[in-house]
């Protein structure tokens, strides 16, 4: 049976409201839509982006890493309380990576891990293993970042952490993980992957994007739990069916990536929304201005001497 891998890539408070409030809300709107483009493209991009992902060599990368021993590193929680991956040891452990700026790939990919595990609660108990997403788009990722994606996407359950790495530490943990990914203009091409630790640290498997969707993520789990062996690594052939990155799509049939408008769409959705809100204080500006100068008039005229006729 083959295998799929994937890559992944107004004036609404009323014309009398008060100046300050809709100067709140457009301050507030506008943050919004910048940080989401700054997390976008957080990382600097350089000429072999324009490239997009290998996608022979990002499956060699993933398999080769099957037996890696994970080191200790060092994390941050939700809260910025201190982690380290040993506290994990002892029970099965999910790692998924993800950057909170993307807008489409990483939330999918989360969905679809949940998904996965609520299907398989029949076959084994949540206590059993853990699940851990870590943010690789520094310094971006921040645990504040990381605790909001959490929150939007209605993630608490209690085996399920956010975990936020120093920027010195992603690259090698993305190395030992067998994790690839690549800055793009649009957002950072990454490897879909979900890697499943054994307690002792070492992985067993790579679960891809379309697995999550079947039951290859609940059956690796019942497989570690009751001390299979390890998976051994599959033909890349048999790997690359589909694949799909975020900004773009790798067509089989072509060899070549397209490109993926939804998102670029999404983006350039994000840049018109910017400009609205520019518009929008020039518009509360200006009518301010106006009203003001109709008021000095009338207040002017109320400050004059009152004529009393002659005496």
């Amino acid at each position: 049976m083959k295998q799929r891998l994937a890559f992944v890539p107004c004036d609404g408070l009323g014309a009398r409201a008060p100046y300050f409030v809709h100067l709140s809300v457009g301050v507030l709107l506008l943050l919004m839509a910048l940080s989401n483009a700054k997390a976008a493209v957080g990382v600097p991009v350089d000429e072999k982006a324009k490239l997009g992902l290998d996608a022979n060599a990002a499956l060699r990368i993933s398999q080769a890493a099957l037996g890696n021993q994970i080191s200790d590193f060092t994390l941050l929680d939700r809260e910025g309380r201190t982690v380290r991956l040993s506290q994990y040891r002892g029970k099965p452990l999910l790692v998924s990576m993800v950057y909170t700026g993307c807008f489409q790939a990483c939330p999918t990919a989360t969905r679809q891990l949940q998904e996965a595990l609520q299907a398989g609660q029949a076959s084994f108990d949540t206590r059993q293993f853990n699940v851990i997403s870590i943010g690789f788009n520094q310094p971006e990722d921040t645990p504040q970042a990381l605790k909001s994606f959490a929150l939007q996407h209605r993630l608490s359950q209690p085996n399920w952490d956010f975990l936020s790495p120093h920027a010195t530490v992603v690259a090698p943990l993305a190395r030992e993980l067998g994790f690839s990914y690549l800055p793009t203009a649009a957002g950072i091409d990454h490897v879909s992957q979900v890697t499943l630790l054994d307690g002792q640290g070492r992985i067993y498997r790579q679960i891809y994007d379309q697995e999550l969707q079947g039951q290859a993520l609940p059956q690796a789990l019942k497989e570690l739990l009751s001390d299979a062996p390890v998976a051994q690594s599959v033909l890349l052939a048999d790997l690359i069916n589909r694949v799909r990155v975020l900004c773009t799509v790798y067509d089989p049939v072509t060899g070549s990536y397209r490109v993926q408008y939804g998102l670029l769409i999404e983006v350039a959705g994000g840049v018109t929304f910017a400009l609205a809100m520019v518009w929008f204080f020039m518009a509360e500006w200006l009518d301010l201005r106006r009203s003001r100068r109709r008021q000095t008039p009338t207040l002017a005229a109320d400050s004059s001497p009152t004529s009393t006729g002659p005496a």
